[in-house]
């Protein structure tokens, strides 16, 4: 059973990850999944679904022992028992303030629910820094070549 994370679609969730495994295949691109820190309605058990292939990728590999953030960096904040994508514009004491574009809210975390952003970009994991590089170079390609993320 692999561990994944899986991009809600849902209103309001867009964007974020959460943790899951995969139970088994049950289409050509459609996988039953267990979340780690979603629950059923009664609470009395882990909620299994089918989601799409597409809104799957591997779990991002842990953090460096020592991480630093910097502001204006691309992180994940774990909130709601999920990972949102969101940009951190200050540091207080102990906490970072990260903004989030999908809900205009800015949340203090400690920096223990937070990781550095990455994308799963063909097959590989890279920082948002080096997809914004890959994605320029591709567009500067233009016509004379076309690659796919």
């Amino acid at each position: 059973m692999s561990r994944v994370e899986v991009c809600s679609k849902e209103e309001g969730f867009e964007g974020s990850f959460y943790g899951a495994r995969v139970l088994r295949q049950v289409g050509p691109k459609s996988y039953e999944v267990e979340y780690s820190n979603l629950f059923t309605e009664d609470e009395s058990s882990h909620l299994i679904e089918t989601v799409s292939g597409s809104e799957l990728r591997p779990r991002p590999p842990g953090p460096p022992l020592w991480t630093r953030f910097c502001v204006g960096d691309t992180v994940d904040a774990l909130h709601n028992d999920g990972w949102w994508v969101g940009r951190l514009t200050a540091r207080r004491g102990v906490d970072y303030f990260v903004y989030f574009e999908t809900t205009s809210e800015m949340i203090a975390y400690p920096v223990y629910r937070l990781r550095t952003h990455r994308d799963w970009v063909s097959g590989m994991w890279v920082s948002s820094k080096r997809k914004a590089e890959l994605e320029s170079l591709n567009s500067k390609l233009g016509s004379k070549k076309k690659r796919s993320f």
